[in-house]
C-alpha cells in the first residue's frame, strides 16, 4: 500500500490469487496511482468483505479492483455493496483454467454491474482503473495517451525488426510476445 490516500482498492478472495492481480499492482505503480492491496474473502471473511465494500468510497478510494477464483464471488458481493465502479479479474484456476470465475463475474443481474476483463489479465483491470481516474485528472490522461503512444511505437519498432531480420532470426532473438 502506497502512503499516500488510496484511489484505487486491488482486492483478492485468496493470497493464491496474488500472483495474477501482480500485473494491477504494477500499474498503479507505473502510472503512480495510489493503491492499497487487501485479502478480502467473500466465504471465509464475509464481515471483513461488507465493511470493505461499505466504507471503500468514505476512506477515497475511486475503483475497485476485485480478483477471484474458481466460485468468484468477490467482484459481484463487493459490486452490490458499493457506488464505486468494480472491475472485476477471474482468475485462472487448475480444473477450468478461469472460465467457471469468467462466467461467475461477468453475469451479473441488472443493476449490479462489473466491468470484466479477459481471464488472469489484471494488467487490463489496471489500465482500466487509471482510465477511470483520467477521466478527471488531465495529466493523467496525458500519462495514459502517451502509454498509448508508446505502445503503438512498440509495435512498429517489432515490425522494423522483423523487415530488417526475417522471421526465423526474429524469433531467435526476440520469441514470440
Amino acid at each position: 500500500m502506497n502512503t499516500t490516500q488510496a484511489l484505487v482498492g486491488i482486492i483478492m478472495g485468496s493470497d493464491s490469487d496474488l500472483p495474477t492481480l501482480e500485473a494491477a499492482i504494477a500499474i498503479c505503480k507505473q502510472f503512480a496511482i495510489p493503491h492499497e492491496v487487501a485479502i478480502v474473502s467473500a466465504h471465509r471473511t464475509p464481515e471483513r468483505m461488507v465493511h470493505y465494500a461499505k466504507t471503500a468510497h468514505t476512506r477515497g478510494l475511486k475503483v475497485i479492483i476485485a480478483g477471484a477464483g474458481g466460485a468468484a464471488h468477490l467482484p459481484g458481493m463487493v459490486a452490490s455493496l458499493t457506488p464505486l465502479p468494480v472491475i472485476g479479474v477471474p482468475v485462472p484456476t487448475r480444473y477450468l483454467q478461469g472460465v467457471d470465475s469468467l462466467y461467475s463475474i461477468v453475469q451479473m443481474p441488472r443493476g449490479i454491474p462489473v466491468a470484466t476483463v479477459a481471464i488472469g489479465n489484471a494488467q487490463n483491470a489496471g489500465l482500466l482503473a487509471v482510465q477511470i481516474l483520467a477521466a478527471h485528472q488531465p495529466e493523467l490522461l496525458e500519462k495514459v495517451q502517451q502509454y498509448r503512444q508508446d505502445l503503438s511505437q512498440s509495435v512498429l519498432d517489432k515490425q522494423t525488426n522483423l523487415d530488417q531480420m526475417g522471421s526465423q532470426n526474429y524469433l531467435k532473438t526476440f520469441g514470440s510476445n
